[in-house]
């Protein structure tokens, strides 16, 4: 008997997902990236460029995002910036992630696990870099405002035991500095709750940048540091208000004591004048 069934069809060999490590370094305040003129950039704003097999996306509020890159790469390329770097910092702030990049994927982003993109399109790449970019930003931000919590609590809690107002106005007026600092660099500079350019032409990229926004929780936490901005700001007036306040109270205490001086004085010497 003749089989007539169908001949089975060959399996299709699937080539497995490509993992590319992005790395986000937050290096200065500032990347200058004007006249940086290059014959392989893939993007203008951000500059983003080849360096090797991988890219390098410049932020100029100071972030560089490097994707694909071995360790060595990274530190010429970091090497290569320090020119171009304003305000350098001593201790670089910095977050790492995998990008798994396969035909199949669907922009998608598994709880803990890597961002999977259908390829790596200059446009995607700079998605996910802006986010990536914005997210060590926000850490940087984070840890500055809790150092300054570290400064005004012990202050708050002597206030609270003693009733009496802290002496270091400088340090008041510093640590609001330090506030309004962070308000500027993250509202003027990096413009936290801002899309990147490319998703007005790009807008199928839109779900991409959402579920990229949601997974490092970027609104809930600019939401959360803007609170805590406010309550430095009024906490550090407040004690501020309270030290001029008490500087007042002992400066009119002073000049009643000259008064009072000044007439015991004159009623001195008007009592021996009569006594003449």
């Amino acid at each position: 008997m003749t089989d007539t069934s169908s001949p089975p069809i060959a399996a299709q060999s699937v080539a497995p997902p490509i993992r590319l490590s992005a790395h986000a370094l937050l290096v200065g305040e500032r990347i200058d990236t004007m006249g940086l003129e290059r014959s392989d950039v893939i993007n203008t704003a951000p500059l983003a460029f080849r360096v090797g097999q991988g890219y390098a996306i410049l932020f100029r509020y100071g972030v560089a995002v490097l994707v694909g890159l071995s360790p060595i790469e990274e530190d010429e390329t970091v090497r290569g910036l320090n020119a171009r770097i304003v305000g350098k910092l001593e201790r670089f702030e910095e977050e790492s992630a995998i990008i798994e990049v396969s035909p199949s994927h669907d922009d998608h982003i598994p709880p803990g696990g890597p961002i999977q993109v259908k390829d790596l399109s200059p446009q995607r790449l700079v998605v996910i870099a802006d986010v990536l970019a914005k997210n060590v930003a926000l850490a940087r931000g984070e840890r500055e405002m809790s150092r300054v919590f570290d400064v005004i609590e012990p202050l708050a809690a002597d206030l609270s035991k003693t009733g009496r107002t802290p002496v270091a106005r400088k340090e008041m007026l510093r640590i609001i500095g330090q506030a309004l600092l962070v308000r500027h660099r993250l509202t003027g500079r990096v413009e936290i709750e801002e899309k990147p350019d490319v998703l007005w032409d790009r807008w199928d990229l839109e779900r991409l940048h959402a579920r990229l926004v949601d997974e490092y929780e970027l609104k809930e936490r600019a939401g959360v540091l803007s609170r805590k901005l406010e309550v430095v700001g009024e906490t550090a007036r407040g004690l501020t208000d309270l030290i001029d306040a008490s500087r007042s109270t002992r400066l009119e205490i002073m000049i009643v004591a000259l008064i009072v001086v000044e007439v015991l004085f004159t009623i001195y010497d008007l009592f021996f004048r009569a006594m003449k």
